[in-house]
């Protein structure tokens, strides 16, 4: 499977990974160790020895290095072995990993899978409001989902669905009474909004409104390649700035593991009630309930009925809510096509 390679992908949230502890995740199908060094700073590594391919996030740190939990061997955090406990410690030459490019930002951890020369870590979006929020206003949660990666960015660029899929929550009909409006913007971003005036709010932000029958209802979703989408969406009394009802922004983060599998990493941010304790309590379980129990379940069932086929090479019905998901998907395909193009010409002029 292709993969943009010369990208950031969030791989966990920063919380995931204490000091003296290890993270082991796949990133485009690349087992990858994350670690603290001694001053706190994350170190990537490849997640296997070269000596009998153990997995090194089995193994413990030592001082600024991961040991192999299989035979000793240490590896700091540019790849070099450190340490070799047999013999009269002479360390191969080989004895080295590859290690990656990677940035602690906006409470995540963000890897770059393809060439280190490249990364610069001013292209990882702005994501900043997460830390500005109040530590009552916001959550963040992860969620490993049997599906591709495209699924569930489909799944969020395509937001009518919540009104079948979400009725009691998210849903009232709203988005899909109206059409969404699509543009691509710099950088290689689509976004798309949804705006029905006058309208009926989804249950979760009409009892934060006086009268929660009727509301101008909005949304909107910017789409970042290949997986990282920023979703604003709020009802406020009908002619009246966005401002004054309840809003929320949120993150969907999806990581490839492999074809069939996704990282799901997922945050939410509330402009309303930002000191209740208890409500942000039950905002992140109702969250996690909805992705774990509605989301997830549909779209890795989605992906049982697809098997390993592209989606769109299944040629299915197409309706105009899915002009957005189609419009990602393509940008994502001329910009895998374009990095293949360029690795092969660079291959050609050495």
């Amino acid at each position: 499977m292709s993969y943009l390679l010369n990208t950031w992908y969030i791989a966990g949230w920063a919380d995931e990974l204490t000091q003296g502890g290890m993270l082991g995740r796949t990133i485009v199908e690349q087992p990858i160790v994350f670690f603290r060094d001694s001053q706190g700073v994350i170190r990537a590594l490849a997640d296997r020895c070269p000596h009998r391919f153990a997995p090194l996030h089995m193994g413990k740190i030592v001082g600024d290095s991961v040991q192999c939990p299989y035979h000793g061997l240490r590896f700091d955090g540019s790849g070099q072995c450190t340490h070799n406990p047999h013999g009269d410690g002479t360390i191969p030459k080989a004895a080295c990993v590859r290690a990656f490019a990677v940035v602690e930002r906006h409470g995540a951890i963000w890897v770059w899978p393809g060439d280190s020369s490249m990364a610069n870590d001013a292209l990882i979006p702005d994501f900043s409001f997460l830390e500005r929020a109040p530590t009552h206003a916001k959550g963040h949660g992860y969620l490993p989902t049997r599906a591709h990666y495209e699924l569930l960015a489909d799944n969020i660029m395509d937001l009518s669905h919540v009104d079948f899929l979400h009725p009691d929550t998210l849903g009232g009909g709203a988005l899909s009474r109206t059409r969404a409006t699509i543009e691509e913007l710099p950088n290689d971003r689509v976004r798309i909004s949804w705006w029905a005036p006058d309208d009926v709010p989804p249950p979760a932000f009409g009892t934060h409104l006086e009268d929660p029958t009727r509301a101008d209802v909005w949304a909107e979703v910017i789409w970042h390649a290949p997986g990282l989408m920023l979703l604003g969406s709020g009802a406020t009394p009908p002619g009246r700035p966005r401002e004054e009802g309840p809003v929320t922004w949120n993150l969907h983060l999806m990581t490839p593991q492999d074809a069939t599998n996704t990282h799901y990493f997922f945050a939410n941010t509330r402009s309303f009630e930002q000191d209740n304790a208890q409500l942000n309590a039950f905002v992140q379980d109702m969250l996690i309930g909805i992705f774990a129990g509605e989301d997830k379940p549909m779209v890795e069932a989605q992906q049982r009925q697809i098997g390993e086929v592209e989606l769109l090479g299944l040629n299915p019905v197409l309706l105009p809510v899915d002009a957005g998901a189609v419009r990602c998907r393509r940008v994502l395909r001329r910009l895998i096509e374009s990095e293949r193009v360029a690795a092969e010409q660079s291959v050609g002029t050495r």
